[in-house]
């Protein structure tokens, strides 16, 4: 079964992207791990495929990590997905629906593509937690690292931080984080070092990918937790390996991410080449 792809990119969080919205495609887990591993497959970051929006949408976008489980919310993905659906429209602004809700987005006047995030959750139950906790101060700790914040970006998120980013092994570190019985779902794990109050230096570790050169959501909830402990401004540009984000967490609650996005290249695959 012969289908049309393509990997496209922001700031170097890479995704492998098929339309599925003229005819479902047989995407597993399993198949959707197979075609993300960068050894065997195509490789990315996260598996995207695009499927009809329904009322208020242009697409809806389903995301899984590379182990094969599903997601609720990828910033960069959605950039990606929604610069496809505005080219297709000959518009500068659609919605990208996802099971974590309904996503505007537009295109700046620089070309750089910014989504509405939806409103950070900031409650145990929302993050989700396993137990009642304060997400301003998390009860977790690890080596070098203590005393997160929490908050939900559709996805869970923990942020650490830290007078010097690289003085961390995130490697050795993240993994444990990750799957902390706090996180009944697991969470990303972001590590941030304040360099202004509007500069922020992110690296996340994310939920089923390890560390990425890049993670939207994890740049919205390290805005939202470094406002909430009085360690920034409620709008900053957040500097990750693979580049830049500007967030703003508007004073109605939502989170928006503006970034670049890029096609890396575009090709046929055969799924039936794919464990299903």
């Amino acid at each position: 079964m012969m289908i049309s792809f393509r990997k496209m990119h922001g700031l170097g969080n890479d995704f492998v992207v098929l339309d599925a919205r003229r005819a479902p495609l047989p995407i597993t887990p399993a198949r959707a791990a197979a075609i993300a591993d960068r050894h065997r497959g195509i490789g990315c970051d996260q598996f995207i495929v695009m499927e009809p929006g329904g009322e208020g949408a242009e697409v809806f976008m389903r995301i899984r990590n590379p182990d094969g489980s599903e997601a609720g919310a990828c910033g960069n993905a959605t950039r990606c997905v929604a610069e496809l659906a505005m080219a297709e429209a000959g518009s500068d602004a659609v919605a990208i629906r996802t099971i974590a809700g309904l996503l505007p987005a537009d295109r700046l006047p620089d070309g750089r593509i910014r989504v509405d995030m939806g409103p950070a959750r900031l409650g145990w139950r929302e993050v989700p937690l396993a137990r009642e906790a304060d997400t301003l101060h998390l009860p977790l700790a690890a080596e070098g690292v203590s005393d997160p914040a929490a908050c939900s970006m559709g996805n869970p998120h923990a942020t650490f931080f830290v007078p010097d980013l690289d003085a961390l092994d995130l490697p050795r570190i993240g993994p444990a984080l990750e799957r902390d019985p706090l996180f009944p779902d697991r969470a990303n794990i972001g590590f941030v070092q304040v360099l202004a109050p509007d500069h922020l230096r992110l690296a996340v570790w994310e939920r089923g990918a390890g560390l990425t050169l890049a993670c939207g959501s994890g740049a919205c909830a390290a805005l939202v937790n470094a406002a909430r402990r009085g360690l920034s401004a409620r709008a900053a540009t957040v500097s990750l390996p693979g580049g830049d984000l500007f967030i703003e967490w508007r004073e109605d609650g939502h989170v928006m991410m503006a970034g670049p996005t890029a096609t890396a290249f575009t090709g046929m695959i055969d799924l039936d080449a794919y464990a299903s």
